[in-house]
């Protein structure tokens, strides 16, 4: 590499238990298994392995299972939030992530037991602790789904202080 050629920065990985650490959501509700090529807050893929065993499975539709489209975008979310996390730093710990919008969401193709959904999401803007992506959801590099999304961090405080004031 020449003086003038800039260094790329090494883009991270975040393995389940990485994951767990970053985003408050658990089973049956953690839609995300691994993450790869994260670059700051800028962008990344996260990645769900699609089982026959998700619980959604049973009612979503017995005969013919789909993965629900809003547990896509939920995805989309979860992987974004995660990313957000991330780039804060390992001193940050986010007890809560708000999904704050969806805008312009399509959805383009099922996506059944056996699939691999990969997110990519890259970032829009972000004003103080509210961030914007866009999102693709893609099997076999095929988008299923895709939309904005919005979200917010928030701590235990400040959840409770917005529940207060409006529950």
């Amino acid at each position: 590499m020449d003086e003038k050629t800039p260094a790329k920065a090494a883009l991270g990985t975040a393995d389940i238990a990485k994951v767990m650490k970053l985003l408050p959501h658990r089973y049956p509700f953690l839609m995300v298994d691994r993450m790869y090529d994260m670059d700051g807050d800028n962008s990344c893929v996260g990645v769900k392995n699609v089982t026959i065993n998700e619980p959604f499975f049973q009612g979503h539709f017995p005969q013919f299972p789909v993965m629900p489209g809003v547990l896509i975008i939920e995805g989309l979310a979860q992987t974004a939030g995660a990313l957000c996390v991330s780039s804060i730093g390992e001193d940050y710990k986010a007890e809560l992530v708000y999904f704050m919008g969806i805008d312009n969401a399509k959805f383009r193709k099922p996506v059944l037991p056996g699939d691999q959904i990969h997110y990519h999401v890259r970032k829009i803007r972000n004003r103080g602790r509210v961030w914007r992506f866009f999102g693709e959801a893609k099997v076999n590099g095929a988008t299923v789904a895709e939309a904005e999304i919005s979200a917010m961090l928030a701590d235990t405080a400040d959840a409770k202080a917005f529940a207060s004031k409006h529950g």
